[in-house]
């Protein structure tokens, strides 16, 4: 269970094998990103639950991130409910089914989000790594790498491709333990490398560099080259590691005033690589005016 203060995520991203379409999926339980979480006191973890869902590619991009209260969420040690959506362990692969409505700024009319992803892992690691000192902050790659099967009935799309799956949690607010952060993932041929560095709410600095073998054990090696990439429109600073320094935008995939997610190009340990990143501002998320932005793009429903 998430404790008062708490938050805990699971964390899917996925790219398509011809690299036309890509997604993210995140089930927060006490919403790190809610207004209204931080109004609330914080008191009540599973009351501030919500499904993030955000589909890229020419055809079919949707964004969705409606939160929902405690009489709408339920959490068993296999299942995630959500409103009418779920996550569920089935055997072997994890199954989000999706029913819920999208979010588009200006524009009243919420089109439906309906479908089925699938999630067959082809690695698994056990183990969770401590991101502050005082043990308040946690994360764990659950699969590195696996196999994503997408069936949307709501936009009308399917493809198959390659994914990643972790998990966060925490015993207090994410901006009381950190200031900013950079992370990415990569598959390094048959291995996954991620990259996760940040500036604590201390001001000491993490970095550190995880390759997660066949079988899904992780082992730290190397950091490369800091690769700085190009801010975003709203100016948010962001970078990645490679080989020689260098890396190159794919795709912005999200760009909001406190946080970036992008496809990039790269080398990695002498591999052809493309790369996950994203990049995040808690200093940007507590900011009074971000915080009233907010829930334009993250309404609640209870």
């Amino acid at each position: 269970m998430v404790p008062p203060q708490g938050y805990r995520w699971w964390y899917i991203d996925a790219l398509s094998d011809d690299e036309r379409y890509g997604l993210t999926i995140i089930g927060f339980i006490g919403s790190v990103f809610s207004p209204y979480y931080k109004k609330s006191g914080r008191n009540i973890p599973l009351d501030h639950s919500c499904l993030n869902i955000a589909l890229y590619g020419r055809k079919g991009a949707r964004w969705v991130m409606t939160e929902r209260g405690v009489a709408d969420t339920t959490q068993q040690r296999d299942t995630l409910s959500i409103g009418p959506s779920a996550m569920r362990w089935d055997k072997d692969r994890l199954i989000i089914d999706i029913e819920e409505r999208d979010i588009r700024l200006g524009i009243p009319w919420r089109r439906r989000v309906k479908g089925q992803i699938i999630l067959h892992p082809e690695m698994l690691n056990h183990r969770a790594f401590t991101l502050d000192p005082k043990g308040r902050h946690h994360w764990q790659a659950i699969a590195p790498r696996a196999r994503i099967e997408v069936k949307m009935d709501a936009p009308e799309i399917a493809w198959k491709g390659s994914g990643y799956l972790d998990s966060n949690h925490g015993s207090e607010p994410i901006e009381n333990g950190f200031k900013s952060w950079h992370w990415s993932r990569a598959h390094v041929a048959k291995q996954v490398a991620v990259i996760y560095e940040g500036t604590r709410r201390d001001g000491s600095d993490f970095a550190s560099a995880l390759r997660f073998d066949a079988s899904g054990t992780p082992q730290e090696d190397e950091l490369p080259l800091v690769a700085p990439l190009p801010l975003t429109w709203w100016g948010m600073s962001r970078q990645t590691r490679a080989d020689r320094g260098h890396a190159s935008v794919i795709k912005t995939w999200e760009d909001s005033p406190f946080y970036a997610r992008t496809a990039v190009a790269a080398r990695m340990y002498g591999e052809p690589i493309t790369a996950i990143q994203e990049s995040i501002s808690l200093n940007r998320l507590v900011n009074p005016v971000i915080q009233f932005m907010l829930p334009y793009k993250m309404p609640r429903e209870t």
